[in-house]
């Protein structure tokens, strides 16, 4: 049975987007294309629908990270970059923009259509959840919708943000170490550098959801042992 996940690859060098364009094709993938920032955020504005965004970083015009900002303003939709750097500033400006993965060039055909299938794959299973909602102080979260207010006012979070948030809440009251969250949210084996990856998200997080990120009162950090919500 195909896959009807619909992909949208942003790249200003036409190769590239060739290459990764039969790739996805080949496994099924419905595929657009944009050759800057600016094309692909008018993409999504008019294709509300898409259901992954593959990003290059290093584009004229518009960085991939300012792209992303951009995105994030109308759309939740996961965002995977593709960069030539792979050093932690940049893992960092990538999440820090909204970003939900990072891959660094050369890649594998493999590792890459692992990393959509693994997006995809949460992307879904978060839209799919039945009816109902998680609450703490004025944090509400709608499962049905995805959608999550504070003290009435919408809250954009990014796919893997609002997956932190729903595990640490179906977790209430016990600590979820790193490692567990990671293998939890991004469905991939626990690696070295994957703390910071977490870190980075959680720090995301707090920023949309805590009076005073600086001194979390909802998701705090268990020193030594991971994260939790009381």
């Amino acid at each position: 049975m195909a896959d009807t996940s619909h992909i949208l690859i942003v790249d200003d060098d036409p190769d590239i987007r060739k290459v990764l364009y039969f790739l996805l094709k080949d496994n099924n993938y419905s595929v657009a294309q944009a050759h800057d920032g600016p094309a692909a955020i008018d993409y999504i504005a008019n294709n509300p629908d898409t259901d992954l965004v593959v990003l290059d970083v290093m584009m004229p015009c518009m960085t991939g990270f300012e792209a992303c900002d951009r995105i994030r303003a109308i759309s939740n939709v996961p965002i995977l970059f593709l960069t030539a750097k792979s050093g932690e500033a940049d893992r960092i400006s990538a999440y820090g923009s909204g970003g939900d993965d990072f891959l660094s060039k050369p890649f594998s055909q493999g590792e890459f259509l692992a990393k959509v299938s693994s997006l995809l794959r949460r992307y879904k299973e978060y839209l799919g959840k039945p009816v109902a909602a998680l609450t703490i102080d004025n944090l509400e979260v709608d499962l049905a919708t995805h959608s999550v207010k504070n003290a009435g006012r919408d809250v954009t979070l990014t796919d893997t943000e609002y997956s932190i948030l729903e595990h640490l809440l179906r977790n209430r009251g016990s600590t979820v170490t790193a490692a567990e969250l990671y293998e939890s949210v991004w469905k991939e084996r626990f690696l070295p550098g994957s703390g910071n990856t977490v870190m980075v998200h959680v720090l995301n997080l707090r920023r949309k959801i805590e009076e005073t990120p600086s001194s979390p009162k909802i998701i705090r950090t268990v020193w030594g042992k991971g994260y939790q919500i009381d």
